[in-house]
């Protein structure tokens, strides 16, 4: 019998009831995530999972078969599943310090992105264990950029189009460009251009493999929009049930899993983008002076928005940050 959204978070809970049971058995764990299975991030998470099969056995529901991006962060709190990764900004409503590397063009580059990382990870490990969480490792997401039908010369070619959003920065900057925006999560994009739904986006070239966009647009205009992390986490709770070894392998794995994801991720910037035009589609690489002028102009703006909402902490942090990469 084919097993349904249903049966398999069912199935979940009941591994998360027998995760917590005294018994000398082996840990058993379930972990959600909403992408794919040849998407880079769940390679990693794979590769993970296998270095501490011996301490705990996770059974992995990749895109959004179990539960839906929205859903994963409190399925861990609530014990849905004892592990998930999310894409942390599409969080960023909740709290501000979880969307800060979506502000686009705040980070141009992988050594800025690992800057800000360095900065933001405190922020997000204390949220995340007051919500009883534990952070185990963040990677990033190659350079984003935009996938139009239409050569993209300027922010007016975005003005009107139905523009594909995954978080609250996203769905801002539609706004500041005329576009309308509509919230799509990565697993459903083939489903919302082939309908009409949506006939833009900004998103990175791994995604646009993932997605075939060559299906739909024709152009991908590489402009390090941003470079936002996925986070890896899990419940504090089953974290401490296990024995104290189990734990430490567990943390050590982690951080080998977000040294690895982080190579992983600037590789696929460049073989993602050469895999897009293999595939036909027109990559503009370089982008026109123009465009990037009008996307720094758009980033200064929100960027002012966002420390509007994130008060003295986010301060500090742009404070830290630009004074940082001016160092570099």
């Amino acid at each position: 019998m084919p097993m349904n959204r249903r049966t398999l978070l069912g199935a979940a809970l009941a591994a998360g009831a027998l995760a917590h049971l005294p018994a000398r058995a082996q840990a058993r764990w379930q972990m959600a995530t909403p992408y794919p299975d040849a998407n880079f991030h769940t390679a990693n998470i794979r590769s993970f999972l296998k270095e501490i099969e011996g301490s705990v056995a996770v059974t992995l529901h990749t895109n959004q078969s179990l539960l839906k991006m929205p859903e994963i962060k409190r399925g861990v709190q609530t014990g849905q599943v004892q592990m998930g990764e999310i894409l942390l900004s599409a969080y960023g409503n909740e709290d501000p310090m979880f969307e800060v590397d979506g502000i686009p063009m705040l980070v141009t580059s992988f050594t800025q992105a690992r800057v800000l990382a360095g900065l933001q990870r405190p922020f997000v490990q204390a949220r995340m264990q007051r919500q009883g969480l534990t952070l185990l490792y963040m990677v990033p997401w190659p350079q984003s950029g935009f996938y139009t039908n239409e050569k993209l010369e300027s922010l007016d070619g975005l003005r009107g189009t139905k523009f594909r959003t995954f978080n609250a920065a996203t769905q801002r900057f539609a706004q500041l460009v005329g576009a309308t925006p509509t919230l799509v999560q990565a697993a459903e994009v083939p489903q919302a251009f082939a309908t009409g739904v949506v006939n833009a986006m900004v998103t990175s070239a791994a995604t646009g493999v993932d997605s075939q966009a060559w299906d739909f647009v024709r152009h991908f205009t590489p402009v390090g929009f941003t470079r936002t992390k996925n986070a890896v986490f899990c419940s504090t709770r089953a974290l401490n049930a296990l024995p104290g070894s189990a734990q430490a392998l567990i943390r050590d794995a982690a951080e080998r899993a977000e040294q690895r994801g982080w190579s992983l991720a600037q590789e696929q910037e460049r073989t993602r983008q050469e895999e897009l035009a293999r595939r036909g589609m027109i990559v503009t690489d370089p982008p026109p002076a123009k465009l990037m002028a009008e996307l720094e102009k758009v980033g200064e703006t929100m960027v002012n928005e966002w420390l509007a909402k994130a008060g003295e902490d986010g301060r500090k942090l742009i404070e830290s940050y630009r004074a940082a990469i001016a160092r570099a």
